[in-house]
């Protein structure tokens, strides 16, 4: 049970809130026991949104884990176009004063606001994910060791191509995507120095879509397709889904990322296509922070998920690299050497 109990809001307040969330980007609420007037989780959706089958899908995984185990009220709000600081601000203080808690940016874009309505509101737990750099007693920022799980898609990438070229698209060129290069870049020529790896990056920034244009993805892949790469490695968000079609259409292997996108019913077209997927569970990050404000003891500070902590990872839904027993065999060794601390993987 929640420590600190909540009083509903009703009437007036409840369609000050619709109109308040309606301002500042698309919301769904739910819960199972609205007379409990008890609010819960709610998460702010980076660029892209829910049903980028990626990033933001993850996190309402785990909202909707936490809602289904605590039987409260949850939010979820989308980003709008061209956003400022302040509009992310406002999201995330709307639902504070409505008594959601914690509430949780997904993504790095999202720590001004996070700092800003933390201090606002230092009695609710906020959350960032992909960020470190806010330090307050009230805010838990959640972050993973992404170049350690890349680095097994780079393991994968060298064990599976028949070209010896490989490659790389990030979606914005800045120091969180450079963690996953890195660890792919050292992860193919540690397992075969020979292969080649082609790198770029869709846009220096998000605002010009490089997290959320599958048709820049698309063309991308092509283009990498066509200097015979033949295994394509995206961390890009919503535009990976364009880096996966390409592939598909050219019968070559795509790597997957963030969430195991083998599973993405709306891929279920490609699947074929995505030998595995470099995940980080962002669904756990959140229902964990979610459970530690229920239990009475909030996370804050820096809280890493790594290849130890078993909250990165390789997934292995596709049958062909599951059975595949020299990837397989390579993926194993190189994790256990990651884990005992003999391989230093490289975050840029």
């Amino acid at each position: 049970m929640r420590r600190v109990p909540r009083i509903a809001l009703a009437g007036a307040a409840t369609a000050s809130l619709a109109l308040a969330l309606s301002a500042c980007g698309g919301t769904s609420t739910s819960g199972s026991s609205e007379s409990k007037g008890d609010k819960g989780l709610a998460i702010a959706y980076d660029v892209g949104g829910k049903g980028d089958q990626s990033f933001n899908d993850a996190a309402f995984a785990g909202l909707k884990k936490a809602q289904s185990e605590f039987g409260y009220k949850t939010a979820d709000l989308e980003p709008t176009d061209g956003e400022t600081d302040a509009d992310k601000t406002q999201r995330l203080v709307s639902l504070a004063k409505q008594g959601y808690n914690p509430v949780i940016g997904i993504g790095y874009a999202y720590a001004p606001a996070v700092k800003e309505a933390a201090a606002k509101y230092p009695d609710t737990t906020f959350g960032i994910v992909d960020d470190s750099t806010i330090e307050a007693k009230n805010v838990a920022d959640l972050v993973f060791s992404e170049q350690e799980a890349s680095y097994l898609a780079g393991v994968a990438a060298a064990k599976a191509t028949k070209t010896n070229t490989v490659g790389f698209v990030g979606g914005v060129d800045i120091p969180l995507i450079h963690k996953f290069q890195a660890g792919f870049e050292q992860g193919v020529k540690d397992t075969a120095p020979k292969v080649k790896v082609l790198s770029q990056y869709l846009t220096q920034t998000a605002d010009e879509g490089g997290f959320s244009s599958p048709d820049k993805g698309k063309t991308a892949a092509e283009g990498q397709i066509e200097k015979k790469a033949d295994v394509v490695y995206a961390a890009a968000g919503l535009s990976g889904q364009g880096v996966i079609e390409a592939a598909s259409a050219n019968k070559v292997w795509a790597i997957g990322v963030d969430s195991d996108q083998y599973k993405q019913e709306a891929l279920g077209k490609y699947k074929g296509a995505i030998l595995t997927s470099a995940t980080k569970d962002v669904a756990k990050a959140v229902y964990n922070l979610a459970k530690s404000v229920e239990d009475g003891k909030p996370e804050t500070g820096i809280v890493r998920g790594d290849l130890k902590s078993g909250e990165v990872g390789l997934a292995d839904s596709n049958p062909q690299y599951k059975s595949n027993t020299a990837v397989q065999d390579a993926v194993k060794a190189a994790e256990q050497k990651i884990i005992s601390g003999e391989i230093k993987v490289k975050s840029s």
